[in-house]
C-alpha cells in the first residue's frame, strides 16, 4: 500500500531536499507541497495525503495552529512535526495539539522514511525517552502554573476506570501493549481495547497523549495522590 505524503516548510530548499530523499522509497508517494501553515487545509482536501509532514515555524501560519486545526476535523491525516531542536517547548505543544511525532530536519533519510511508514500504520514516532525529556526540559515553560496543569490533568482522568487507569501509566512509561499485558496480566487484545477506549474517554489522538496527559497528572513521579 502506498503512503500519501505531504511535505510542509517554508524553506523550498528544505522541501526539495525531503521530496528527493521521500520521493525514491517505493511504498511513498509525494503528493503535494506547501510553503505555510495556512495552505495545509485546502492541500489536505485536495489531495487526500496519509501522513503530512510539517515544519514548525512558518510566516503566516505555523505548524502548530496548523497541527491543531488539522488534527480537530474528521479523518485528519497523521501529522509529524518537522524541527531542528529536539527540545523545543513547540514540539511538545504540537504533540499535545495530536501530531504523532516528530524528527528532526537532519535525520538521516532512512530513519525519516521509517518515521513515516510507522506513522500510517498507527505508531508514534517518539520514545520514552525523547518523551520524558521534552517534557522535563519544558515543563516550567508550558502554559499554566503546575499545580493548575495537575488538577486538570487528574480531573480528566477521573473518567477512567481503574483498569484503564493502569494502562494509561503504562503507556506513560513507554511500554508496548505486550509488555503491558506481560505486566497487567491481560492479553495483548484487551491492552488494545483498553488503549482504544482511553483515547475516546479522553478525546485523544494517540498514545504520546496519553503520555503526556498521565506525566502531566503526576501518575509517572510517585507524585499523584489516590
Amino acid at each position: 500500500m502506498t503512503i500519501r505524503l505531504l511535505v510542509v516548510d517554508d524553506d523550498p530548499l528544505v522541501r526539495a531536499g525531503l521530496s528527493l530523499m521521500l520521493g525514491g522509497a517505493d511504498d511513498l508517494e509525494i503528493v503535494g507541497e506547501g510553503a505555510d501553515g495556512c495552505e495545509v487545509a485546502a492541500l489536505v482536501d485536495r489531495l487526500a495525503p496519509d501522513v503530512v509532514l510539517m515544519d514548525i515555524r512558518m510566516p503566516t501560519m505555523d505548524g502548530l495552529t496548523a497541527t491543531e486545526l488539522l488534527r480537530a476535523r474528521k479523518d485528519a491525516p497523521e501529522v509529524v512535526v518537522l524541527t531542528t531542536f529536539h527540545a523545543d517547548e513547540q514540539v511538545l505543544r504540537a504533540l499535545r495539539a495530536g501530531a504523532a511525532g516528530f524528527v528532526l530536519k537532519d535525520t538521516p533519510p532512512a530513519e525519516i522514511v521509517a518515521a513515516v511508514r510507522r506513522v500510517a500504520a498507527g505508531d508514534p514516532v517518539l520514545s520514552p525517552a525523547v518523551t520524558r525529556q521534552l517534557m522535563t526540559h519544558v515543563a516550567d515553560r508550558t502554559p499554566g502554573t503546575p499545580g493548575t496543569r495537575r488538577s486538570a490533568a487528574a480531573e480528566r482522568l477521573t473518567s477512567l476506570a481503574e483498569r484503564e487507569r493502569e494502562v494509561a501509566v503504562a503507556v506513560g512509561r513507554g511500554q508496548s501493549n505486550a509488555e503491558i499485558a506481560a505486566t497487567l496480566y491481560m492479553s495483548v487484545p484487551t491492552v488494545k481495547t483498553h488503549v482504544s477506549r482511553i483515547l475516546a474517554k479522553l478525546d485523544l489522538n494517540n498514545r504520546v497523549q496519553i503520555a503526556l496527559l498521565a506525566h502531566d497528572a503526576g501518575l509517572l513521579d510517585g507524585e499523584e495522590q489516590p
